[in-house]
């Protein structure tokens, strides 16, 4: 036995010895395209053709006695409770009960699922507005406003509710009682169209002076407790009294509102709105204050309508010395934008200076030369200061003929001018021989000899 097997071991090792493993060969797959092509056209159609036929539906059931009408209303009974307790927080599935029952005149039912149904989620408004809606529907007055009621009271924020509660109260007469509904209301402090509609209500029952209150509670409800403030409240308010041809409680509400915002947060439609008011009452003198004020401290970025109405105003209204100045008005608020971009372009300061020379008072010119001189060039060559040194040379000459055409002979303000530039050039890089004959030859014609040799 121990030859046998040994020979049996040696011939399984031979065996493997002499078998080769040959590597497996893989399968290349056909690429090509398929001989006949399928499209999505016909799968839809294929599946159209293999659906199956559907159902007829049942056949109407005629109910001919009160057992049969029991039975049926048993059966949907137990179809609707099943859904509901399959998935209570469905609300859709409660009102649908409740209308079923609604439709067979079982008010007291249809009340019970609505109640069941607050129970699971008294936050629906839905549910809140279809319980309300079958009440009146079936002219259950008092059940309506008690449901009503109770929304308002739950969810005071939902604006619905309050609509269609004043709405039911007002369609049956009961005007105390919707009034009574949007103080209640008011109180909450809500959105705009809310305080619109309680003014709205007041003036279709002619209640002028309660509109008046409201606005006042509506724009400003204390001293210390703003509602809604906003520019176009106030401006809403000031027209409301000018309907009623209140026009001095109009006159006095633009002015609050100009007070209210003070110069900090000055709009262009207000006082577009304002003078508008005045131009309807033939005040032109008032309507050319209001523009003259506005432009004057409102930004010029922010002014454009209002520049804009102004001069329709003077066209309409104005001489032709209103009239120009508006246009020098325009000018300078074009010269402002461009030394605004950029302070150092002394070109757009020096048209800026000539226009206003040639219009407005000595204040204002000097004010603008000392806003120009103010812009040192920053590098100290003198190829930058040839422009800017020009500028205090015409400031200068300016001082010395508003001197002049006062008749005043001391020149004094000159005298500061030319020495205020002489202390800033540079002198021990540059200096402008120009600057220095001008400054004596003024000096000799003050007859002040001695500073004119010490300039020289």
């Amino acid at each position: 036995r121990g030859v046998a097997s040994a020979r049996h071991v040696d011939k399984m090792a031979s065996t493997a010895a002499g078998k080769q493993r040959i590597p497996k060969v893989a399968k290349v797959k056909n690429k090509a395209p398929a001989e006949v092509q399928i499209t999505a056209e016909q799968l839809l159609r294929e599946a159209k053709e293999r659906e199956l036929e559907l159902l007829p539906p049942p056949p109407q059931q005629k109910i001919t006695d009160v057992e049969e009408l029991n039975d049926y209303k048993l059966r949907k009974r137990k179809t609707f409770e099943d859904n509901i307790r399959k998935n209570r927080t469905v609300i859709s599935n409660w009102i649908k009960y409740a209308q079923w029952e609604e439709s067979l005149k079982e008010i007291q039912r249809a009340r019970s699922i609505y109640e069941r149904a607050l129970d699971v989620d008294y936050r629906n408004v839905t549910l809140w507005l279809k319980y309300a809606e079958m009440e009146m529907k079936n002219r259950q007055v008092n059940h309506a406003r008690n449901i009503w009621d109770r929304a308002i009271t739950t969810l005071p924020r939902v604006n619905q509710f309050w609509y269609k509660y004043t709405y039911m109260e007002e369609m049956l007469g009961n005007v105390a009682g919707s009034r009574q509904v949007f103080e209640r209301w008011m109180e909450w402090q809500p959105e705009e169209q809310a305080w619109h509609s309680y003014i709205n209500f007041e003036l279709r029952y002619k209640e002028v002076d309660r509109a008046r209150s409201i606005y006042e509670r509506y724009i400003l409800l204390t001293p210390l407790v703003i509602v809604h403030p906003e520019v176009k409240n106030w401006i809403k308010y000031a027209r409301f009294e000018e309907k009623h041809s209140y026009c001095a409680h109009a006159r006095r509400v633009y002015e609050r509102a100009v007070e209210f915002f003070g110069e900090e947060h000055m709009d262009e439609h207000l006082y577009v709105a304002f003078a508008k008011f005045e131009e309807n009452q033939k005040e032109f003198e008032r309507v050319r204050v209001i523009y003259k004020y506005a432009l004057d401290r409102i930004p010029k970025q922010d002014a454009q309508n209002l520049f804009k109405n102004y001069t329709i105003f003077e066209k309409k209204f104005g001489d032709r010395r209103g009239i120009e100045d508006i246009i020098v008005s325009k000018r300078r608020f074009q010269y402002e934008e461009e030394v605004k971009a950029n302070p150092h372009n002394y070109d757009a300061w020096f048209d800026y200076l000539r226009l206003v020379e040639s219009d407005a008072d000595a204040e204002t010119v000097r004010e603008v030369y000392e806003r120009a001189i103010a812009n040192v060039p920053p590098i100290q060559e003198k190829r930058h200061w040839k422009r800017y040194i020009y500028l205090w040379i015409n400031y200068a000459l300016y001082e010395e003929l508003e001197a002049k055409a006062r008749r005043q002979n001391s020149g004094e303000r000159t005298r500061q001018v030319y020495q205020a530039c002489l202390e800033l050039l540079p002198h021990k890089k540059f200096t402008f021989a120009k600057m220095w004959l001008l400054y004596a030859q003024f000096e000799i014609r003050q007859k002040n000899l001695p500073l004119a040799r010490r300039a020289l």
